[in-house]
């Protein structure tokens, strides 16, 4: 595991992926065989899990990531960004031969984007690593463990029973959305899947059909983002739209897991759930006024504009 110091207990751990962005910008999103040229390229630091730890740091959470990376320059990148955001690396694994994941990203003009990813260390995961990692922290009162799926089942399954263990509040970013492990589900986890995402999870054709599926599933609320229109939160008290508020979108990648982190920051300081997703309806929205997928605004940052709305 990478060494890292924590001054105090984490209330914010994340279970999921780091990945190097490679990303295009272009005029318009190429169709299946169609090449766009004229594009511009960047690097950034992505991973969901990664994107979603650095959102949770931003909103002031002490956060701890439980992650694999390979032990390679990009590895290496990463692991100094994250770091220097203040997260708590001595859980992530490096892994000798392994490749650090790699997304290739396509941004057009309106923010809208297309992504395929190579897995690498984060395929490589596993229960055991996790279960490790996990047993080396003491949770924070109230903390929030986050869940993401761009790393194996097992990985999912020992996290969940970790967190039911020490009973830490679930959140799930089930992106890309697959079947969810029943042990995954006795975490009674908080779901916070996009619109496509809760189609896929349940086939419902509506995030309003598909939500109701999901919180019959976990037993806890959902809450499902749609983008400029904000998210569809559903819990005991009944669905109801948070809406986000008017930002210039320059790229919406990565907006999820900041909403994700976000609200698990939120969440682990005391927060009520509406009150929760305010703040990282806000986060997102400002996320997606700038490039790249860790592009979360600082605690300060949200403060200011949720005064605002």
């Amino acid at each position: 595991m990478a060494q890292a110091s924590r001054s105090s207990r984490p209330a914010v751990i994340v279970v999921g992926s780091v990945n190097a962005d490679l990303v295009v910008r272009v005029g318009h999103l190429p169709a299946s065989g169609e090449t766009v040229t004229g594009g511009s390229f960047a690097r950034h630091g992505g991973g969901k899990g990664a994107n979603a730890a650095v959102a949770a740091a931003r909103s002031g959470a002490v956060v701890s990531l439980v992650a694999a990376a390979g032990d390679d320059d990009l590895g290496e990148w990463q692991l100094a960004g994250l770091a220097g955001e203040g997260i708590d690396l001595s859980t992530v694994a490096r892994i000798e031969g392994a490749s650090t994941g790699v997304a290739l990203i396509v941004v057009d003009e309106m923010g809208e984007n297309l992504i395929a990813v190579a897995s690498g260390a984060n395929a490589l995961l596993d229960g055991p690593m996790v279960d490790q990692a996990l047993r080396s922290l003491e949770p924070a009162t109230g903390a929030v463990c986050v869940l993401g799926f761009e790393v194996p089942d097992e990985a999912l399954v020992a996290a969940a029973g970790w967190a039911l263990e020490h009973r830490v509040r679930v959140i799930i970013d089930p992106a890309p959305a697959r079947a969810i492990p029943a042990a995954v589900l006795a975490a009674r986890p908080i779901f916070t899947p996009n619109a496509a995402e809760a189609s896929a999870l349940t086939g419902e054709g509506s995030p309003e059909r598909a939500a109701p599926v999901l919180r019959e599933r976990s037993g806890a609320p959902v809450l499902v983002t749609l983008g400029a229109r904000g998210v569809l939160l559903l819990d005991e008290r009944g669905a109801r739209m948070i809406p986000a508020p008017r930002t210039n979108a320059v790229d919406t990648t990565g907006a999820g897991d900041v909403f994700a982190g976000a609200v698990a920051a939120a969440l682990s300081r005391g927060d009520d759930l509406e009150p929760a997703v305010r703040w990282a309806v806000v986060a997102a929205a400002l996320s997606a006024t700038q490039a790249g997928a860790r592009s979360a605004p600082s605690a300060r940052t949200i403060a200011e504009l949720a005064e605002r709305q």
